[in-house]
């Protein structure tokens, strides 16, 4: 399962991180839009070492090789702008990028592990940001087989069930998880869900 940071800062945002991580999170992809490399670097700092290789970066991808990150998230406007993917990181790195249809999907390049197919729901955490077509009978049209396919936007509790059923190899969690009173008890809730399906 994966967790997206929120965009602004959360209050204790730093020890729910390492608490969702204790109790087994996947991966956290690390987006904060308006941090500066300074931020974004005192931001990872804060993140336990044992924890870095489970870190994707989302911007300030200079960063990933001096915290010994090994996973760089695109996206989708920074990939179709790319003329030097992959060939600019010098060290072997893990790739995951953001698309909002399945023909973008399915047109990715093998280097891809996993990719964000969204919105699936209704957006918990942006207003006004909802599918504009059926996700689940556009996965019927699926060719790219060497990506993972992962289910983000206003996934919840109640729709992991209908997410993963449905021809989703995973599920992103963010609103769910931040707007939440209890972060970590949400998303070992959603974890358990999730085990069940994908065990």
């Amino acid at each position: 399962m994966i967790v997206i940071t929120n965009p602004s800062a959360i209050s204790g945002e730093i020890d729910i991180i390492g608490s969702l991580f204790e109790e087994g999170l996947s991966f956290l992809h690390i987006r904060k839009p308006e941090f500066s490399e300074i931020e974004m670097a005192h931001f990872i700092d804060q993140i336990k070492v044992e924890f870095r290789s489970h870190l994707v970066l989302h911007s300030h991808h200079q960063l990933a090789e001096d915290f010994g990150i090994n996973r760089i998230h695109f996206s989708e406007k920074d990939r179709k702008h790319s003329h030097d993917f992959p060939a600019r990181f010098s060290k072997p790195c893990r790739y995951s990028t953001s698309t909002h249809s399945i023909e973008d999907f399915n047109s990715l390049e093998k280097e891809f592990e996993y990719a964000f197919l969204s919105p699936v729901f209704k957006s918990i955490s942006k207003e006004e940001y909802y599918p504009v077509k059926n996700l689940f009978e556009a996965l019927a049209l699926r060719t790219n087989t060497n990506t993972k396919v992962i289910a983000l936007g206003g996934i919840d509790l109640e729709n992991i069930k209908k997410t993963l059923e449905n021809g989703f190899d995973d599920v992103a969690l963010l609103g769910s998880i931040w707007n939440s009173e209890n972060p970590v008890k949400q998303f070992k809730l959603c974890q358990q869900i999730a085990h069940s399906y994908l065990a």
